[in-house]
């Protein structure tokens, strides 16, 4: 019986979802913190439940050789998997890729998920920090305690100097900042902040106009507890969609601090560029959970002309909205829930529908009604391999078989890794 405070030897299995490494102790199932598949170490129970124990390491036994010097803090958000060489980090984001659909899903892989390869320091474009007092940063892995962002090196240093700044003169101003809400470009030369405050103070338009003039932002919101919101400058950053979309075109994809975006500066081309690869050269195409437009306006600027993107948050559906203008009526818009569109739209035979639903999947009621529709092909893309399978497997139930199956590392050093699933009618 194992119990909180004890320490125990342990022979570490394989990865688990979350960032723990899977052992046992007399066919108790342990998850153990700063582990790799194939050492021996010797860990301390944190806590028990039920049938389940977690644990973190207290010492290496047997190391191996895959293991190297973490960050200061390695329980901190984005630093879970530091102590882990980058190339054995990849092979284990692709076996819970693929333990995902053969426990879950029950579709055993024929071969191993290739992961597509990022810079470990400086890809996030996106990021929320959270506030104590003066203190901002990310909190550690299982609590609320924060620690320093800037130490991961997730983000820029400019980044953090930004965010920090913000903190500090609103805290002047009797704001009592709790979050803040960070969203730069892919250049990283443009970036835009938004500050949940517990109380305005007296924090006006003008004040936060010369903090973003401060501070370098194109714009600097906050949004107050009592439903007050307030914004200097424009909260928004862009980029041309040539650097996006790697193809010879015109215009801007903008996206307000608020609005949902792919968090990875260096690999969203890659994505973008996978997914126009897997869709057909003409048809209908019908984007669900399509935020800003990262794949319905690329998929206009590579000269498709019957896209329908549908979207319900409401700053990414603005963002959508002014997005697809620039491409006239080759991109509809939807502005609602995703269920909605799809109980209420005329149904028609789609060539391809693109799901990017949120960390949850799509729900039994949208899975239900995608397979109605027949499309020719789903272009399904994942944050979350759990939820992706369980899909796959309703997919496959409703005829679909799976075509292809590509890893993206965006979030290097943590265990999140973004999958394409290219599902075709059977």
């Amino acid at each position: 019986m194992l119990i909180p405070g004890h320490l125990v030897e342990l022979d570490v299995e394989k990865p688990a979802a979350g960032g723990r490494m899977i052992a046992r102790h007399d066919g108790q199932v342990v998850f153990v913190h700063g582990a790799i598949p194939g050492e021996r170490v010797r860990a301390r129970v944190e806590r028990v439940e039920r049938q389940l124990a977690f644990a973190a390491v207290d010492e290496v036994l047997s190391p191996s050789p895959d293991r190297r010097a973490g960050l200061a803090n390695p329980r901190c958000g984005g630093a879970v998997y530091s102590h882990i060489v980058y190339a054995r980090q990849l092979a284990l984001k692709a076996d819970l890729i693929s333990d995902a659909f053969t426990r879950l899903g029950r579709l055993p892989l024929e071969a191993p998920v290739a992961v597509a390869a990022s810079p470990e320091h400086g890809y996030r474009m996106r990021a929320r920090f959270h506030v104590q007092g003066a203190t901002i940063g990310f909190f550690e892995s299982g609590s609320h305690t924060i620690c320093d962002a800037a130490s991961t090196g997730q983000v820029t240093a400019a980044s953090v100097a930004a965010a920090e700044g913000a903190v500090t003169a609103l805290n002047e101003s009797g704001a009592t900042p709790v979050s803040v809400e960070l969203a730069e470009n892919m250049t990283a030369d443009e970036r835009a902040l938004f500050v949940e405050v517990e109380a305005h103070g007296s924090v006006t338009v003008d004040t936060l106009t010369g903090l973003a003039a401060t501070l370098g932002l194109t714009g600097c919101a906050i949004g107050a507890r009592d439903g007050t919101e307030l914004a200097g400058g424009t909260p928004v950053v862009a980029d041309p969609l040539e650097r996006v979309t790697g193809l010879a075109c015109s215009g801007m994809l903008r996206r307000h601090v608020q609005s949902f975006f792919q968090g990875n500066r260096f690999l969203i081309t890659k994505l973008v560029t996978a997914v126009l690869d897997a869709a057909p050269a003409s048809g209908s195409v019908v984007d669900l959970y399509a935020g800003v437009g990262l794949f319905a306006v690329a998929l206009a600027a590579a000269g498709r002309t019957a896209v329908t993107a549908v979207e319900s948050q409401a700053a990414s559906a603005g963002d959508l909205r002014q997005n697809a203008a620039q491409f006239g009526g080759a991109v509809r818009v939807w502005d609602g829930r995703v269920e909605h569109y799809l109980a209420t739209a005329r149904r028609a035979r789609e060539e391809t529908i693109i799901v990017d639903p949120p960390r949850t999947g799509i729900s039994r009621d949208a899975m239900q009604a995608v397979a109605a529709r027949a499309a020719g092909l789903v272009v399904y893309v994942s944050c979350d391999p759990a939820t992706m399978a369980r899909d796959a497997r309703r997919l496959v139930d409703a005829g679909y078989v799976l075509r292809s199956l590509t890893g993206f590392d965006l979030f290097p050093n943590t265990p999140h890794v973004e999958a394409l699933g290219v599902f075709a009618r059977a």
